[in-house]
């Protein structure tokens, strides 16, 4: 649990805000000590990094250099496989007490898992999500989309629960064990589109027959304005969780998981 605790904590420090920060905060140590001409100059780079990052151009950019690998398709042009796997990541089961689980941005993966059962394409459907330990006391993630898929119709017994896995890289590990109990050969692998590159190659590593069914596709066609020009929070957060998809591939691809 200590390796992945400090993988989050190096990862948080090497995204646009955590740099950005640090670099300032250098630059005030060096203001501090005399250092007059770096001081400035690193306030200048971690103005200028946040900034660069922050330009829904540049972010647009970034994540359809991930999401553009991808056709967005209808769930009825996706072949026939005898499961789909649900990558977490989407939906948080929320405090004991809570009745319903909280839907975060990606909650796109569960519409698009009941949509690949309600349409005949995957018998079974494979949750995969376990529980950070330091996120307190919580339902493994894969019980909660199987209470919202439950929710879409889809019925108990279609549902197989992988409620170990608190990274990629164990998505991939533990559903891979249970696709080998099941006998199943391949699989349809759900993820949202800038994670799909990581999570595919991760499957593909842990020896699955993983067929790619992207959703949660964030870039649109977006016409040329001088707004996409300007600094915006929303494009810095989707610059950010593109900057963490390739940083994770490099992880991953230095540690053979990929």
């Amino acid at each position: 649990m200590q390796g992945l605790y400090l993988d989050k904590l190096l990862g948080q420090l090497a995204y646009p805000l955590g740099l950005s920060l640090t670099l300032c905060l250098l630059g005030l140590l060096l203001l501090a000590l005399g250092r007059r001409r770096w001081g400035l100059g690193t306030l200048l780079v971690a103005v200028v990094w946040l900034g660069v990052w922050s330009l829904p151009a540049v972010s647009d950019a970034l994540r359809q250099s991930l999401e553009g690998r991808f056709a967005n398709l209808a769930v009825a042009e996706l072949p026939v496989a005898e499961a789909a796997v649900v990558l977490g990541g989407a939906i948080d089961a929320g405090p004991p007490g809570w009745p319903y689980p909280d839907l975060g941005s990606a909650a796109d993966r569960v519409w698009q898992a009941a949509r690949i059962y309600h349409a005949g394409k995957a018998k079974r459907l494979i949750l995969s999500g376990g529980r950070l330990a330091w996120q307190g006391e919580r339902l493994p993630e894969a019980q909660a989309m199987g209470r919202l898929l439950a929710d879409l119709g889809v019925p108990a017994a279609a549902l197989v629960l992988e409620e170990r896995s608190r990274n990629t890289r164990e998505n991939a590990l533990y559903s891979a064990e249970l696709i080998r109990t099941l006998g199943i050969e391949r699989v349809l692998l759900v993820t949202s589109a800038l994670h799909m590159p990581r999570a595919l190659a991760s499957f593909r590593a842990a020896g699955v027959a993983a067929i790619p069914a992207p959703t949660d596709f964030e870039v649109m066609p977006q016409p040329a304005q001088a707004l996409r020009w300007l600094p915006d929070a929303g494009a810095l957060a989707g610059s950010t969780r593109a900057l963490k998809e390739y940083l994770g591939w490099w992880v991953y691809w230095w540690r053979g998981w990929a």
